[in-house]
């Protein structure tokens, strides 16, 4: 709940910079000369840009969280085995050990959407958070990929 509650208070800041940004474009674009005119359209790219990322990533999260939900409801989440420190860090060889497990189950079942959840979470818990998401885009692709067309 947490994490929701950073996620939205983020999205909500960013949405203000944005409204910002572009109203400064715009008060920019009515002074009419070429260099202002040149200057309010690069700020309006900024917010642009800044919506697209959000909403990418938006998109993302929504995604993997229905994921989750779904392996969830079949039992199927990851139980977390790790090994962690007195201050509660996840301890790095024992992270490594379920990440090469994770790993020899993605490649031996290299389209179940579930194997590539599971080894995008072990990938965060080793702290690689890019090929986290790179897992967890493929297994939302497979997933996809397996459900029946709605027309």
């Amino acid at each position: 709940m947490r994490a929701k509650i950073t996620y939205v208070v983020t999205a909500v800041v960013l949405v203000f910079y944005f409204v910002l940004a572009g109203s400064r474009g715009v008060l920019l674009l009515r002074e009419g000369t070429v260099l202002t005119v040149a200057f309010g359209l690069a700020v309006l790219i900024l917010p642009v840009i800044g919506v697209w990322f959000l909403w990418k990533n938006t998109q993302f999260v929504r995604r993997a969280n229905a994921l989750a939900a779904e392996l969830d409801a079949e039992g199927g989440l990851p139980v977390d085995e790790l090994v962690r420190t007195p201050s509660g860090r996840i301890d790095r060889d024992s992270a490594d050990a379920v990440f090469a497990r994770r790993k020899e189950e993605a490649e031996d079942a290299p389209d179940d959407w579930r194997c590539w959840f599971r080894l995008a979470v072990a990938y965060q818990d080793a702290r690689d958070t890019p090929r986290a998401r790179k897992a967890m885009q493929r297994a939302i692709a497979l997933h996809r990929a397996g459900q029946p067309v709605r027309g």
